[in-house]
């Protein structure tokens, strides 16, 4: 792993701040084909409207919100942990938009971004947390070796960027 990364919560106040580096880090990995909810082609303006609801939810404290910066301050790669859900289920947290630029993947990146989104969710007093992923992607394995538990695969769940079917794998972990 790298020293020179710092993985960081972002805060409220911050949130806005991120928003243009954040929608970089979000078009790199949907133009290599990550699976991520958006489709090719995708509009800078697309991407900035996302991150700006996401940096709405940290201020709301319904998500929290987390980078991996280089030594210079460039954002390499987020993950959140989305913290408000129903009242039955208010042990628990999503993760979601795990992404790592395409520059700096096979770095330790995406293992110390689950590693601090563990700890926050553990901080804000959840317990369970789950994640869906791409069915046969690199991400399957990095949440296998962090500990998640394979919960089952819906096949024709989403699509890739590019307009074909894939399915998609659901995992979950325990905190406690």
């Amino acid at each position: 792993m790298n020293n020179d990364i710092t993985v960081r919560r972002v805060g409220a106040n911050e949130a806005s701040g991120y928003i243009e580096a954040l929608a970089d880090v979000l078009i790199d990995c949907v133009e290599g084909g990550a699976s991520v909810s958006f489709m090719l082609p995708i509009p800078r303006q697309k991407a900035v409207e996302f991150w700006t609801r996401v940096a709405h939810g940290v201020a709301r404290n319904e998500r929290i919100l987390l980078v991996a910066q280089s030594a210079e301050g460039h954002v390499l790669g987020t993950v959140q942990v989305v913290i408000d859900q129903p009242e039955n289920q208010t042990h628990r947290a999503d993760i979601a938009k795990m992404l790592v630029v395409r520059r700096a993947r096979r770095r330790g990146i995406a293992q110390r971004l689950m590693t601090a989104a563990d700890a926050a969710a553990r901080a804000a007093g959840k317990s369970v947390l789950v994640l869906d992923t791409v069915t046969g992607g690199d991400a399957e394995r990095l949440y296998e070796r962090a500990g998640w538990q394979r919960v089952g695969v819906v096949p024709n769940y989403a699509l890739m960027p590019d307009g074909t079917l894939c399915g998609t794998t659901f995992f979950h972990k325990q905190l406690v």
